[in-house]
C-alpha cells in the first residue's frame, strides 16, 4: 500500500444496457474514486456515443472488438487498469450496480490494512439483499459449514445470512461477488487476473477461490453498502435468455470440481438431482435448455472453456 489515500480505480462492465449504466456512472462518478475504468462489450445500443460524449478526466473507456462476457470484461478492465493507473485497489462491479453515497468514503476510512480483498453488502433497489451476491464461506474448508450445506442447509448454508449484515466489524470470508467487490494490488499478485474464457458466471467465485488459495485474505464489510437492480432470472426463478443454462451449469461445475477436490461427485450426487428439477419446473422451451445444460455439464466436466456465446448459439441453431 502507498503512504496516505489509497487511490481507487472502478473497473465497470457495460454491454446493451445504456440506461442502467447512465445510473451507475452518475452515482460513481459522486463518489471519490480516482479512476472509472468503462469496459465496453461492443455495445450496439449508443452506449460507445454516450461515453465519447462524458466530460471526466476520471473517466477512462474501454471498447471490445467482440462481447467477452462479464468475464472477459472483468479480464480486460483489470489488466487495464492496473498497466494505466496501478492503483492500491480496484473496485469491481456491473453496469447495473452502484456504490451507495458514501460507500466509497466508508471504504477509505477503513481500516483494511489485514486484508487482501473486500466485499461490500449489496442490496436490492427496495433494500432486500441481493441473494445472489451474498459473500460466500467454502463449505470444504470448514467442517461446521460443510454439515451444515450437507444437512439440507442448501446455499444458504454456506452464503452470509441476514444478520451478518449488521455488523459492524468485518467478518472473514471466502468470496465475494464481482459487484461491490475491492481487490488490492498484492490480490492480484497472488491471484492474477479473472479467467476471462468463462464468459459468464462463477468467475469471481473461482477468482477468490484461487486468492483464497494463494494465501489471500477477503472480507466482509456491511457498512460498505452497493445497490444492484439485476435481472438474470424471469418470474419463475429460471435463467433467461435460455443461452444462459450452458455458461451457468458448465462454469459452476468448473468451480465446484476445485473447490471441492476429492469430494467433488459425492457433492454431484446432491446437487445434480436438484439442477435436473429445476430445469424441468422452469421456463419454457426445455427442449432447448435441456441440451444447453447437458453440454454445460460436459463441457465442465472436461473443464473445456472454448465454447463462445456466438460458437453456442451456431451449435444450438444446428440442433433444432
Amino acid at each position: 500500500m502507498t503512504q496516505g489515500a489509497p487511490r481507487i480505480c472502478a473497473v465497470v462492465v457495460t454491454y446493451n444496457r445504456l440506461a442502467k449504466l447512465k445510473l451507475a456512472l452518475a452515482r460513481l462518478l459522486a463518489e471519490p474514486l480516482d479512476h472509472i475504468v468503462v469496459v465496453d462489450n461492443a455495445s450496439d445500443d449508443g452506449t460507445a456515443a454516450y461515453l465519447a460524449g462524458l466530460n471526466d478526466s476520471r473517466l477512462d473507456n474501454l471498447r471490445l472488438e467482440r462481447n467477452m462476457g462479464g468475464a472477459g470484461g472483468f479480464e480486460a478492465g483489470l489488466r487495464h487498469a492496473v498497466a494505466q493507473y496501478d492503483p492500491d485497489w480496484a473496485l469491481l462491479q456491473d453496469d447495473d450496480a452502484w456504490p451507495d453515497p458514501g460507500a466509497i468514503s466508508a471504504f477509505r476510512s477503513a481500516d483494511t490494512s489485514e486484508w487482501d480483498a473486500v466485499a461490500g453488502a449489496v442490496r436490492y433497489p427496495d433494500g432486500a439483499i441481493c441473494d445472489m451476491n451474498r459473500p460466500l464461506l467454502n463449505p470444504f474448508r470448514n467442517l461446521r459449514v460443510f454439515l451444515r450445506t450437507a444437512l439440507g442447509g442448501g446455499r444458504r448454508a454456506f452464503h452470509m445470512a441476514d444478520d451478518s449484515y449488521d455488523s459492524t466489524a468485518p467478518v472473514p470470508v471466502d468470496g465475494g461477488a464481482f459487484v461491490g467487490l475491492f481487490l488490492s494490488r498484492r490480490a492480484i499478485k497472488l491471484a492474477g487476473y479473472p479467467d476471462g474464457r468463462l464468459f459468464i458466471y462463477a468467475d469471481d467465485a473461482l477468482y477468490c477461490l484461487t486468492l483464497r488459495k494463494a494465501g489471500g485474505r477477503i472480507a466482509f464489510l456491511p457498512a460498505l453498502r452497493f445497490t444492484h437492480d439485476c435481472t438474470s432470472f424471469d418470474a419463475g426463478g429460471a435463467l433467461v435468455p435460455d443461452w444462459k443454462v450452458y455458461f451457468y451449469h458448465r462454469n459452476v461445475l468448473i468451480l465446484y470440481r476445485a473447490a471441492a477436490g476429492v469430494l467433488f461427485w459425492p457433492a454431484m450426487l446432491v446437487i445434480l438431482p436438484k439442477w435436473l428439477i429445476r430445469l424441468w419446473s422452469g421456463g419454457d422451451n426445455r427442449r432447448d435448455r435441456a441440451r444447453l445444460m447437458l453440454w454445460g455439464l460436459r463441457d465442465g466436466l472436461r473443464r473445456d472453456t472454448h465454447l463462445t456465446l456466438a460458437g453456442l448459439q451456431s451449435k444450438l441453431a444446428r440442433t433444432r
